[in-house]
């Protein structure tokens, strides 16, 4: 596979679009498997084997996630390259971001929110498994609608190794937790730490060499996409749990899950799948994408906290007694003066 397999990628020679020498490409790739292990571990930390016999007896946890996940964000990613009218190889990393599972990010967001977080968890953990057959078949039906002869452009045994690493580290996590439980919040801790100094690093390497490519991955078109995503899946999501008559605690819970991917998961696929002469700086793509994903939830956040304070003082009978003492207080000073 190579840029001539995707008809509307202008590249002038490969050498353009070769971020990093050969030596330095082995190493960002060993860092950005690095980054996924590290999640998929501290993802497994927080997963409970009892939680998931309960809600695999009772599967409605399990159905949201795939209606959420699985449902919502490939047609959304499918409709803003459409709308955006992105070129090929752009379409799909941008499908390939709204194919990936939910990530670890939802659970903190989640938590801040006030959240259902048994519900937050087994919506991660079911859409983390359910997408070692799920990513594969979603890209192939909305690639086969974008791309001509996607079956021999998309390199689906690279994406099912890069899944397949999830696996296995994920299984850790919950083997730790199982035995010993203890260590899991600190490792889940730690694991955080060292992802970010990772990104970081890895950030600050591309940048180092990015060069004039930064322009095709701050072009307005994939920044409008990178804007839309999670917000439209935010929204989706709050709204599909209400047709699912869930109470408020968990339609917040189903936003948050189903506006948030896996970008560790989406930076390995595209790192490692692809090769560096097509994806370029594209790679960097899930890094752009966190950043509004990030934005986006914290607003949500505050002004629901804000939401929060602003109602109990309405409902606190002290807080408006003392309210209308002021007033009466203010308005016999009025009248003396």
């Amino acid at each position: 596979m190579n840029s001539t397999d995707f008809p509307n990628v202008n590249v002038t020679s490969n050498s353009t679009m070769v971020l990093f020498p050969p030596l330095m490409d082995k190493i960002v790739n060993g860092i950005t498997v690095l980054i996924l292990f590290i999640t998929m571990v501290s993802l497994g930390c927080t997963m409970e084997i009892s939680k998931i016999k309960v809600h695999i007896v009772k599967p409605k946890g399990v159905a949201i996630a795939v209606l959420a996940q699985y449902g919502v964000m490939p047609l959304t990613a499918f409709l803003l390259a459409k709308l955006f009218q992105l070129k090929d190889i752009e379409s799909v990393v941008v499908l390939i971001c709204g194919c990936c599972p939910g990530g670890n990010l939802s659970n903190i967001f989640s938590l801040a929110l006030k959240g259902d977080m048994n519900l937050s968890i087994v919506m991660t953990t079911c859409s983390t498994v359910l997408a070692l057959g799920m990513m594969p078949l979603l890209l192939y039906l909305y690639c086969k609608a974008l791309i001509p002869n996607a079956e021999s452009v998309i390199p689906y045994t690279g994406i099912i190794v890069a899944l397949l690493m999830t696996i296995v580290p994920c299984a850790v996590g919950i083997f730790i937790n199982a035995k010993a439980p203890r260590y899991s919040k600190i490792i889940t801790k730690i694991g955080v730490i060292l992802m970010l100094i990772a990104t970081v690093v890895i950030g600050v390497i591309a940048g180092m060499n990015i060069g004039t490519e930064v322009w095709t991955l701050l072009s307005p078109r994939l920044i409008g996409t990178c804007a839309f995503m999670p917000l439209i899946g935010y929204f989706l999501g709050y709204f599909l749990s209400g047709l699912l008559c869930l109470n408020e605690q968990c339609k917040r819970t189903v936003s948050m899950e189903t506006g948030c991917q896996n970008t560790q998961l989406c930076t390995a696929v595209l790192k490692v799948a692809f090769p560096p002469e097509l994806i370029g700086s594209l790679f960097l793509f899930p890094l752009i994408y966190i950043l509004f994903q990030a934005v986006e939830a914290l607003i949500f956040i505050v002004v629901f906290r804000c939401y929060e304070k602003i109602k109990s003082k309405m409902n606190n009978p002290k807080t408006n007694a003392d309210n209308k003492l002021k007033e009466v207080n203010l308005v016999q000073n009025l009248i003396e003066k």
